[in-house]
């Protein structure tokens, strides 16, 4: 069973690359560990939906745009997490980063920190977040739940690579989330479930 010191050693052996800034919005986001009895097991929320919203609905990580206040993009990180879901990621464990990655359908770069919680958590949904819950790592390793699934964005029907984490026919994770987990789960040393990942 994969515990904190074990991710850290990992990502502190990982090399990720980190992408310049230019002229596409610059995003970060917390990937939250907890652990359990059964192993790891990550937070993800469940946006509200607003019109204009191109992750309407979706399912993610904690996170948003990059101030100019905030310095660093760790830091934005952080400031997302307390002020989408009320948690205080400064008495939590940092592990590390993954690579920096792309949007493939919305200019915008997205950093992702990990953290691990160190103790039980009360968490405040803002007007951003529907919902929250915790997914077993070894649910995003279930092969019978890696699809290709339909998805809309802008309006648009895509075919995309997606995960269900919640029951069929509820939201299922894909995009820049998927992408992450996908990355996240490589680093550890897991095979991709299915097919090749996302570049």
């Amino acid at each position: 069973m994969l515990s904190f010191d074990d991710i850290q050693r990992i990502l502190d052996a990982h090399q990720p690359v980190l992408m310049p800034r230019d002229l596409r919005t610059q995003a970060a986001v917390s990937l939250i560990l907890r652990t359990t009895t059964v192993g790891p097991e990550i937070l993800f929320i469940e946006r509200a939906r607003h019109d204009g919203d191109p992750w309407s609905g979706d399912l993610g990580f904690p996170g948003g745009k990059v101030e100019k206040s905030d310095g660093e993009d760790r830091r934005a990180a952080e400031r997302e997490a307390l002020e989408e879901i009320g948690l205080d990621l400064g008495t939590s464990r940092y592990l590390g980063r993954l690579s920096d990655i792309a949007g493939a359908h919305f200019p915008v770069r997205v950093s992702c920190f990990v953290y691990g919680l160190s103790g039980p958590a009360t968490l405040r949904l803002s007007g951003e977040v529907h919902n929250f819950f915790w997914v077993p790592l070894a649910t995003l390793l279930d092969t019978e739940r890696h699809l290709t699934a339909p998805v809309n964005f802008f309006g648009r029907t895509l075919s995309s690579p997606a995960i269900r984490i919640q029951e069929p026919g509820d939201t299922p994770l894909w995009g820049l989330t998927y992408r992450l987990i996908m990355q996240f789960l490589q680093i550890l040393g897991y095979p991709p479930t299915q097919g090749a990942l996302p570049s």
